[in-house]
């Protein structure tokens, strides 16, 4: 069985889903649909896709396949994601996973009726040493996690301007959606608790909307009318069931000496951890020393490659996604309330 895969948009991130998805044996990139034509015709020839249409609506009827990628502006996420899965497709979605909780829910339902599978495509995940940590924090290296920080900051960083990704009708919100739900995600995940009670949160547009810090990600086609209207910093404190606490940081502008810091960091009760680079420290079994170590040679349970051959071998049976439904919608319930909390000046608690 070949599973034949449509790519819906034709952004930066399509190459690496048609290039990833084309290598997996069983599989095959077979439709693209993409508004901008030039975009659309250079990846339909970069990636010999036989059907190319301007219009999604028109790929998700195509009856030959069986699953979509959807990598498109936040505000279409739900509604295409929806129309996927009635349509009788798997879908692989780009996060944030929508612009809100009830999207989501709504998205994940219909998958659930449809029995068809729905991934959120978080990455991060799947990189080696975010593995292997995930393999010590499992084997109880760490002992019991309390606290972690996570925080990805880029001193230049912010999307093209005038693109979709920095307004708010359109992405839904800026540096926390675009970058920090993968630090948020990864946190979870390496710890292991998707039961938070707690979230308080403030974001801070201070240099895009004076065109400050523009990186220049993005295909997209820039538009004057599309004004800056979302944070290029963000930060959060949130609080679990089990008392532990998680500090987020994320910016896509911001005065540091480094063009960009990005890490997570694991503190237990045998021992903490640091992901970039990836070191344990902990007291060392001669009594009063202590040692930073590098781990070696750690055994990692399942290594899965990449998040599309998981999707791909989900959809064949063959595996489970690394990142479940109710997952994403945990991490959703977590992003709502950041802004919440931001726009009501309160602690936005869960039960």
């Amino acid at each position: 069985m070949t599973i034949k895969v449509g790519m819906i948009g034709a952004g930066a991130i399509a190459d690496d889903h048609c290039s990833t998805i084309n290598r997996y044996s069983g599989a095959a990139m077979v439709a693209v649909a993409e508004i901008n034509p030039e975009r659309r015709d250079a990846l339909k020839k970069k990636y010999s896709i036989p059907k190319a249409y301007e219009r999604w609506q028109d790929l998700v009827a195509d009856p030959d396949l069986d699953a979509v990628v959807i990598a498109l502006p936040n505000m279409l996420h739900a509604p295409v994601s929806l129309a996927a899965i009635r349509a009788g497709k798997h879908v692989l979605l780009d996060k944030p996973f929508a612009l809100n909780y009830a999207e989501a829910r709504r998205v994940v339902d219909t998958a659930r009726r449809s029995r068809k599978v729905l991934m959120l495509g978080m990455n991060q995940r799947y990189l080696k040493d975010q593995q292997i940590l995930k393999a010590l924090v499992e084997r109880g290296e760490l002992g019991e996690i309390y606290h972690a920080k996570a925080y990805w900051y880029r001193r230049m960083g912010a999307p093209k301007f005038g693109t979709w990704f920095v307004n708010k009708k359109l992405s839904g919100g800026g540096c926390m959606l675009d970058i920090g739900v993968h630090n948020l995600d990864l946190v979870l995940y390496l710890i292991d608790n998707w039961d938070p009670v707690s979230v308080s949160g403030k974001v801070y547009g201070k240099f895009g909307h004076r065109g400050i810090g523009e990186g220049g990600w993005g295909k997209s086609d820039r538009n004057a009318k599309l004004k800056f209207d979302v944070e290029d910093f963000a930060t959060a404190l949130i609080k679990f069931k089990n008392e532990a606490t998680l500090d987020l940081n994320i910016s896509w502008v911001i005065h540091q000496e480094q063009a960009v810091r990005n890490n997570v960091e694991l503190y237990g009760t045998e021992a903490g951890a640091s992901l970039v680079p990836l070191k344990l420290f902990r007291p060392a079994k001669r009594a009063g020393e202590y040692e930073v170590v590098v781990p070696q040679n750690v055994k990692v349970p399942r290594l899965r490659e990449n998040r599309q051959f998981n999707w791909l071998d989900a959809i064949l049976g063959k595996d489970k996604p690394l990142c479940s439904m109710e997952q994403s919608l945990v991490v959703q319930r977590i992003l709502d309330a950041i802004y919440a909390s931001s726009a009501g000046g309160r602690e936005v608690r869960f039960r």
